[in-house]
């Protein structure tokens, strides 16, 4: 008892001069304790922010487990604490969230030899400074670390026009937007195209890859035949608009006209 009394007084005293993230989820007992240690017991709170997890609202316990509301019980057991899995467990660890990246990474080259020591999520993307997903994560100084470049610049090549045309689509529909188009649910698809082709990123096959990335670009020229059909409706629209408008400015002359005629009529009578 005396012994949880003395960690909860040395908890709440580094507390005080634990680092705030602006960004962050609401500060845990975890980043609130961690944050003020120095070393690598307070490592992971710097690392986490910043990263793609901290920016999307993901903070410790959502991973570790653990009750991020008590210094005592932060991490007991009882509550949840998973702590740090084994490297060959790392895959199952983040697909709890991550499911269909975790499918196609099992069937990879990767996820295959993971047990002999492949690359799972951590060697490609960090463990607390979280990487998203991207080409910039596929480079020669990386990959070069476990086998030759070779393959891995082969799927970046046939990554990189897909991952292009999907940012370019996304400002096409800002363009539309802008324009008083709604565009939720292209915007929708869009989103769920994009999730699909960065799960073709775990996927360490350049056969694969290409076939996916085939089937993403097709729905990619589907999309894009309806920004042209918005387009196209856009300058109608702005042609009959400017015919309006000169229509309403001509009666407007016609009306002026008719008003002065019949002044100039009353005048002379």
């Amino acid at each position: 008892m005396i012994g949880r009394i003395v960690t909860l007084l040395v908890v709440v005293g580094l507390s005080a001069t634990a680092p705030a993230y602006s960004e962050a989820p609401a500060a845990t007992v975890c980043i609130q304790c961690h944050g003020g240690q120095p070393g690598k017991l307070g490592a992971p709170v710097k690392e986490w922010a910043g990263s793609v997890h901290q920016r999307g609202g993901i903070s410790c316990h959502d991973c570790h487990g653990g009750d991020p509301s008590d210094f005592v019980n932060a991490m007991s057991p009882e509550r949840g604490f998973l702590g740090a899995p084994e490297y060959a467990q790392v895959p199952e660890f983040c697909g709890r969230c991550h499911v269909g990246v975790l499918a196609d990474y099992r069937q990879s080259a990767h996820g295959r030899k993971v047990a002999e020591g492949g690359a799972q999520c951590v060697v490609c993307h960090g463990n607390h400074a979280v990487k998203e997903a991207s080409l910039d994560l596929i480079n020669e100084r990386d990959c070069s670390r476990c086998h030759e470049y070779g393959r891995a610049a082969e799927i970046r090549t046939a990554l990189a026009e897909t991952d292009a045309r999907l940012a370019a689509m996304g400002g096409e529909f800002e363009r539309l937007k802008r324009l008083g188009i709604t565009v939720e649910v292209l915007n929708a698809k869009l989103f769920d195209l994009r999730n699909r082709f960065h799960r073709v990123f775990h996927s360490v096959e350049v056969e694969r890859v290409r076939a996916e990335t085939g089937k993403v670009q097709a729905e990619l020229a589907l999309m894009q035949a309806q920004v042209d059909g918005f387009g196209r409706q856009s300058a109608h629209r702005k042609v009959w608009g400017g015919l309006a408008v000169g229509l309403l400015v001509l009666l407007g002359v016609v009306l002026l006209q008719v008003r002065h005629t019949y002044a100039e009529e009353e005048r002379r009578e």
